[in-house]
């Protein structure tokens, strides 16, 4: 059910894999994504699953309307309007409000300075990572006064540059705004690691604690994959501070 969990002074970040859930087939079992064509009752469920199992309230877990944008959302408890507003990042600095972000390749970007007392999570595809998704996180938590000397930046599962092959124009394109992330598959072909673009861009901002996760979801089954099964479920990256 969690795949990876880490605590760094008071901060806490965790990663879920596929396991443990109630969702049936093509989503089974844990499928944290209310957008994908599962059972509603089955995807909040597997919600309260997960966040019970990291002994979080699940009415103290902020979710997101992902658009592969880059505006984030400063928030201070769970959301209140209905539709969710559309943003690919949330900031808080309200303890116990846990921030989650859903991924089925993309890269679930956690940031924390637990010294101001604030935390950020962020939705960074190619397109996001492209129009800045991770910069503007990084301000928004600088705005509530951290620093990126003292922020801790964790990625989680996400398709590797190995296996995300593009067509070399767009290769091009994403190496024109972040040469980083320009790639090439295992089997020869352009492809684009936006995982590399994503620690590129923290590096750059000066934020230098920062690890990534060795899981491939397109290469691992314990883990959901939009580009190897296309209807599937998301996984979800948590981050919160005591």
């Amino acid at each position: 059910m969690i795949g990876q969990r880490e605590s760094v002074s008071g901060a806490h970040f965790a990663f879920t894999d596929r396991w443990g859930g109630v969702s049936a087939a093509p989503y089974e079992e844990l499928n944290l994504g209310g957008a994908v064509g599962d059972d509603p009752d089955a995807v909040r469920a597997n919600r309260e699953l997960a966040a019970k199992s990291l002994d979080l309230d699940p009415a103290l877990v902020v979710w997101m309307n992902q658009v592969h944008g880059n505006d984030v959302a400063e928030v201070d408890g769970p959301w209140t309007t209905r539709p969710t507003p559309p943003v690919d990042g949330l900031v808080t600095a309200t303890r116990g409000l846990a921030l989650a972000v859903l991924t089925a390749d993309c890269v679930p970007v956690l940031l924390a300075d637990p010294v101001a007392g604030v935390v950020a999570a962020a939705h960074a595809g190619r397109p996001g990572m492209v129009k800045g998704i991770v910069p503007a996180a990084i301000d928004a938590m600088e705005s509530l006064g951290a620093d990126p000397s003292r922020i801790v930046a964790r990625t989680g599962p996400a398709v590797c540059g190995r296996c995300y092959e593009v067509p070399e124009a767009m290769r091009a394109e994403v190496a024109a705004v972040e040469p980083a992330a320009s790639a090439e598959t295992s089997w020869g072909t352009p492809a684009v690691d936006v995982i590399a673009g994503v620690h590129a861009q923290l590096d750059r901002l000066g934020v230098h604690d920062r690890e990534r996760s060795p899981v491939c979801t397109r290469e691992s089954n314990d883990h959901f994959s939009y580009r190897r099964d296309r209807s599937t479920g998301r996984l979800a990256g948590y981050v919160w501070l005591d």
